[in-house]
C-alpha cells in the first residue's frame, strides 16, 4: 500500500509541472530542473523530512503564481496607462 506522502508528492510535481508551462526562460528549462530536484531527493524516507520538502515546494508553487499575476498585471497596466517616464 501507497503511503499518503506519495500522493502529495506526485500532486505537488504535477502541479509544478503545469506552473512550470509558463516558465519565463521555458517550460524545457523548467522541467528539467524540477525533476532534477525530485530525483535529487528520491530517497528521503524519513516523514518530517517528506513533510518539509512538501512544504517547500508548496512555497515555490505560490512563489510561481505570484510571479505569474505580476507578469498579466504589468501587462495589463502598460497597455492601459501610459508611461510616465516619457
Amino acid at each position: 500500500m501507497a503511503s499518503p506522502l506519495r500522493y502529495e508528492v506526485l500532486n505537488l510535481y504535477k502541479n509544478l509541472l503545469y506552473l512550470g508551462r509558463e516558465y519565463p526562460k521555458g517550460a524545457d528549462y523548467f522541467r528539467t530542473r524540477l525533476k532534477a530536484a525530485f530525483l535529487k531527493n528520491k530517497d528521503v524516507k524519513d516523514p518530517e523530512k517528506i513533510k518539509e520538502l512538501i512544504a517547500r515546494g508548496e512555497f515555490v508553487s505560490k512563489e510561481l503564481e505570484a510571479l505569474y499575476f505580476l507578469r498579466k498585471y504589468r501587462a495589463l497596466k502598460q497597455r492601459y496607462y501610459e508611461d510616465d517616464n516619457k
